[in-house]
């Protein structure tokens, strides 16, 4: 059975600005296994942001190819792009990108109403499941700014979740949080890996990085490095750390 549920061959990106080509990757080869987490990592301006984008099925490459969970998307029209990336990808991102003026339940329903396999039996009974599974059963019908901003996010997580996919892709995911907040996330991500789902992320902390079991790290469009960690850090252990030095402080 094929284990891989990411593979990029080769693939480029190339912009045009004006007349002048602008390259964003160089040919990348990239293989990930499902059950993965992995942290990509680089300064502004290597590429990183524009490989998560291709992952996503957010853009396509200049060349070269993408193999997501067996299916090659070279060839695919805007709505079978549209399909796989609904059915196969959950996005959380740094800001959020919840709508205002909407309840958390209603948030999280979005990405059913946009079903196109007949998954959405019950969009209000799938909905209430994923935001219990990130911990907010008591606040379903609140709105964004009712909500600190780690419970934002865990809107957002129950969002990426709620059509089940295989695959969460996590953009600087605790970019806008202090850093308790950002580790009482990673603990979920961690949980939800332990649950056989592959967690991509980008971020530009080596210390979050740590609590991914995978680090791929880039500079000028290029993969430079690809390291498994073997110490990874446990979030559960870092919050009892730091429960511990804030009760002595």
């Amino acid at each position: 059975m094929n284990n891989v549920l990411i593979k990029t061959v080769n693939i480029t990106k190339t912009y045009k600005v004006g007349e002048i080509d602008v390259p964003a990757l160089k040919p990348v080869n990239l293989s990930i296994e499902k059950g993965e987490f992995v942290a990509i990592m680089g300064a502004s301006g290597s590429g990183k942001s524009t490989l998560m984008n291709v992952l996503g099925c957010l853009d396509m490459p200049t060349s070269g190819e993408y193999i997501l969970d067996g299916t090659g998307t070279g060839k695919m029209s805007k709505n079978e792009y549209a399909a796989i990336r609904n059915k196969k990808i959950g996005f959380v991102f740094q800001g959020f990108n919840l709508l205002p003026r909407t309840t958390a339940i209603e948030n999280v329903e979005l990405p059913l109403m946009y079903d196109r396999l007949g998954k959405a039996n019950n969009v209000r009974k799938q909905a209430e499941a994923a935001l219990i599974k990130v911990g907010l059963e008591g606040r379903m019908t609140h709105i964004p700014s009712q909500l600190s901003g780690g419970q934002q996010q865990r809107v957002a997580i129950a969002r990426a979740l709620v059509n089940q996919p295989p695959l969460i892709l996590a953009d600087e995911p605790t970019g806008n949080l202090d850093s308790r907040t950002s580790v009482e996330v990673f603990l979920l991500f961690q949980k939800l890996n332990e649950e056989g789902i592959t967690i991509v992320m980008v971020t530009h902390e080596r210390e979050f990085a740590a609590f991914a079991k995978r680090i791929v790290e880039m500079r000028d469009g290029r993969v430079i490095k690809d390291t498994v960690i073997k110490n990874r850090l446990n979030a559960e252990e870092e919050l009892k750390k730091i429960s511990y030095e804030t009760s002595i402080s």
